[in-house]
């Protein structure tokens, strides 16, 4: 044991220090309290980057560090996001064998018969917005909240600590199938690490209960199949992954160029077959209609932490006296259009033939998408982040450091965004990317 710590004194030092901000972060913080914040994310930042710089060839002690990391926010309730409510009021729901898909909370919670548990609470800490709108959440994480929901004994705390759980495991799960993915790509398997100890990733996934990780685990897990070439059960693991998150989705047509005709047929096929039974338990005539509309919202009525958007709508109102509102309409439904021509340009003018390629085309894709979208919450930067660990490029870590930024508006009682912080977040991302664009270029 004395020559283990002299052997691993400074990471081990650092490893508590990060867990004591950790539980700073988990017990004593509010999301009004900016400047901690900063300092908590800053300190945890330096601590990952010193921590798998040290230990990167030591599996255990990386695994070990980051599950100890994950198990000081077990019995916290989320202090960032509000969005766990909606995920127990809908689990509640499905473990009653309600489809979650068909009504509103704002009219549930007026049935007098209504099953749900602890159904005041959950209904007041969705907050006012939430409860006006169909469930967006595909089925397998419809499933997940109802299990949480099932296990949780009735609490609001023990159905958090279920889906913490699933969190945790879906991390673990990623490091494996990371680690795996990455020798098949020759790359070093301790990347993965990137992700694994990354303090956003820790913060809003096991921290705030955002479910990327287990779309990620799913994700991973189906590359790691293509580069076994056991692309049917891919295609299946490919499905799961669209049943937690639909994101995976933006990048299905690059699967074109990936695999010949009939093969990429094959694969589309799978998919959908896989998706449409993970669908058929909670398909009803209404669900289409509530749930595009539900999902339609988000081009075209939310904004937050935008970069391209910003810059459009500051010149729009400023010079061209437009109505906000009326222009994130506008730009809403000019969004999805631009997106479909990225990913279509990707799939044809690119080769996707071998994974490395693939990967890194979907990197761009969804950076992009990102780039336009008037609405990038930072929890979504993780996806970018995996996808990253299996690249050359690495301005999405310089992505998942800044984005803390956003969170200036939670600081505001009237909750406005300070454009001069969002504008330093995005000179860091946009002034890394272009410098490791043209390092690659003249790499070429």
């Amino acid at each position: 044991m004395k020559s283990y710590w002299k052997l691993h004194k400074v990471p081990m030092v650092m490893m508590l220090l990060s867990c004591i901000l950790y539980y700073i972060f988990a017990f004593h913080f509010e999301r009004t309290e900016f400047t901690k914040l900063v300092v908590l994310f800053i300190g945890l930042l330096v601590f990952c980057f010193k921590i798998v710089q040290f230990e990167k060839l030591n599996l255990k002690f990386i695994l070990a560090t980051g599950i100890i990391f994950r198990i000081i926010f077990l019995v916290t309730i989320p202090n960032l996001s509000q969005d766990f409510y909606r995920f127990i009021w809908d689990g509640e729901l499905v473990s009653n064998f309600i489809n979650p898909y068909l009504n509103i909370p704002n009219d549930l919670i007026l049935d007098p018969n209504l099953v749900i548990d602890n159904a005041k609470k959950l209904f007041t800490g969705m907050g006012e917005l939430s409860p006006k709108f169909h469930s967006n959440y595909p089925p397998l994480n419809q499933l997940i909240f109802g299990i949480a929901a099932l296990l949780g004994g009735k609490s609001i705390l023990g159905a958090v600590i279920v889906m913490r759980i699933f969190i945790i495991l879906a991390d673990i799960g990623i490091v494996y199938f990371g680690r795996k993915l990455l020798r098949k790509l020759n790359k070093s398997p301790h990347l993965i690490f990137w992700y694994f100890l990354n303090p956003l990733v820790i913060m809003e996934l096991t921290g705030n209960l955002h479910f990327e990780g287990v779309m990620l685990f799913f994700f991973v897990w189906s590359l790691y199949l293509l580069s076994q070439n056991n692309w049917k059960l891919a295609a299946v693991m490919y499905a799961c992954s669209i049943s937690i998150k639909l994101v995976p989705l933006l990048f299905l047509p690059l699967f074109l160029t990936h695999f010949k005709f009939k093969k990429s047929v094959a694969f589309y096929c799978i998919v959908g077959v896989s998706i449409l039974a993970l669908l058929l338990p909670f398909y009803a005539s209404e669900f289409i209609a509530n749930y595009s509309k539900t999902v339609g919202l988000w081009f075209s009525n939310f904004e937050f932490n935008s970069s391209i958007y910003n810059v459009v709508k500051t010149i729009g109102v400023s010079y061209f006296d437009a109505k906000p509102w009326e222009l994130i309409k506008t730009y809403g439904k000019l969004t999805p259009i631009i997106t479909i021509l990225t990913v279509l340009a990707f799939t044809f003018i690119r080769k996707n033939d071998t994974l490395n390629t693939l990967i890194t085309s979907m990197l761009w894709v969804l950076t992009i998408y990102y780039f336009i979208s008037p609405t990038v919450h930072p929890w979504y930067i993780i996806f970018l982040v995996v996808l990253t660990c299996f690249t050359n490029y690495r301005y999405a870590l310089v992505w998942s450091a800044s984005v803390i930024l956003s969170y200036w508006a939670y600081s505001d009682p009237n909750y406005v965004e300070h454009l001069g912080i969002l504008t330093i977040e995005y000179l860091l991302v946009f002034s890394f990317m272009i410098y490791e664009l043209s390092k690659q270029r003249n790499k070429l």
